[in-house]
């Protein structure tokens, strides 16, 4: 019955969300870009380049992972979907808290602290109470990275109202916990959607099942980024990433990524994990060499690894649950260059030298066209309803 009456928006988690982050993606880092380009700053308790961090982890990345997380939930755990009036109030808290940390200092910092981080904490709340009455124990997993995410944004927050944290540690603990889950479910989805796809062509090889390897990456990247968190110096731990990379790189070398040229909708997937590979093994060096900085670790990463990645899932999970094909069209394709583009463009940048601001700009010009390109070509489908599919 509530599935009737509920507004489009607001009858699956990935339409408010993908919806959201994509267009707060290429707000915010217009507004970014500007502050770089002119030193003017925000009325916020953040410095210019903290409210950049802050927002593409916990307002960008996190609408992504409460949208990809509020769609798959249900199918893991068999329960009826997040959706009406509680999928409103976590829109809610996720829009209110974007306002507050771009005009901070107008809010007391205790409740600008509490509004920004009850998103968070709500997705994990969320995310808990449905897999655990799901008993679906194999995802507990999920419940406490997006715990660790939740806590990562209180310590940035702390830090930026003068608290004892050390510095630095709150955007770290979040960002290991978003390459640290997205480590995980890429695992599942990629190998599977390739699967998949390959089995309807007679004769081509399938990735190979889940196994040492993967069992093996899974458990020392999670160590080396964690630690990484916490000793962002240590010689040690830049060698534990390099062998977390290394072991990435053998998995993902089993999944069968060059046959899935012939269809950008499911290689993009894999160039995702590509770069997520190429920004840890670039952390490691950055740690072990000065010569490597580890802004290009950073970007590779963020840029690379997580944009990619969430553009790829955002444009599968809607094509998918809007009745469209599982074929990505020109627009698609475009968005995916764009992203890629701007991934490259932003490492170089950190080598940049003389070149570095408008290696900067040009890596933002790119990133923006691939969020409004996505909010163009997708933006429709997630607030129209879903229409028969005709694959």
């Amino acid at each position: 019955m509530t599935t009737k009456v509920a507004p489009t928006l607001l009858t699956y988690g990935f339409r408010p969300f993908f919806l959201g982050a994509t267009v707060w993606a290429a707000t915010a880092l217009t507004v970014w870009i500007v502050m770089l380009a002119t030193g003017d700053t925000l009325p916020s308790r953040f410095d210019p380049l903290e409210w950049h961090i802050h927002e593409m982890l916990f307002g960008f990345v996190a609408a992504a992972i409460a949208g990809f997380s509020l769609t798959a939930i249900p199918s893991w755990t068999g329960r009826p979907p997040v959706i009406g009036g509680r999928l409103a109030c976590l829109a809610a808290l996720w829009m209110v808290g974007r306002i507050v940390c771009l005009v901070s200092v107008f809010v007391p910092a205790w409740l600008a602290l509490a509004i920004d981080a009850s998103f968070t904490m709500a997705l994990a709340g969320v995310a808990g109470y449905e897999i655990i009455s799901g008993r679906n124990w194999r995802n507990l997993p999920i419940v406490a990275l997006l715990s660790v995410l939740a806590a990562a944004n209180v310590l940035m927050h702390l830090q930026a109202y003068g608290a004892a944290v050390p510095d630095g540690l709150g955007w770290r603990l979040g960002f290991a916990a978003v390459i640290v889950l997205i480590s995980v479910v890429a695992g599942r989805i990629v190998p599977n959607f390739t699967r998949n796809w390959l089995a309807k062509r007679p004769g081509a090889a399938l990735p190979a099942a889940p196994g040492r390897v993967d069992r093996a990456a899974l458990a020392v990247l999670p160590v080396g980024l964690f630690c990484w968190a916490f000793l962002p110096e240590s010689r040690a731990i830049g060698w534990l990433l390099l062998l977390g990379a290394a072991l990435n790189l053998w998995r993902l070398s089993r999944w069968r990524t060059v046959a899935t040229i012939a269809e950008p909708l499911l290689m993009i997937l894999h160039i995702g994990y590509a770069w997520l590979v190429l920004g840890v093994a670039l952390l490691g060096l950055a740690n072990l060499n000065p010569n490597i900085p580890p802004s290009a670790a950073i970007h590779a990463l963020t840029v690379g690894g997580v944009s990619t990645m969430i553009l790829a899932v955002m444009s599968r999970a809607t094509r998918g649950h809007t009745g469209r094909q599982l074929k990505a069209d020109r627009a698609t394709s475009l968005i995916y260059l764009l992203v890629n583009l701007a991934a490259i463009t932003r490492v170089a940048a950190a080598f940049g030298g003389a070149w570095t601001m408008i290696l900067l700009v040009c890596a933002a010009c790119f990133w923006i066209a691939a969020f409004a390109g996505f909010v163009i070509a997708y933006g429709p489908m997630l607030i129209l309803p879903r229409r028969a599919n005709l694959s």
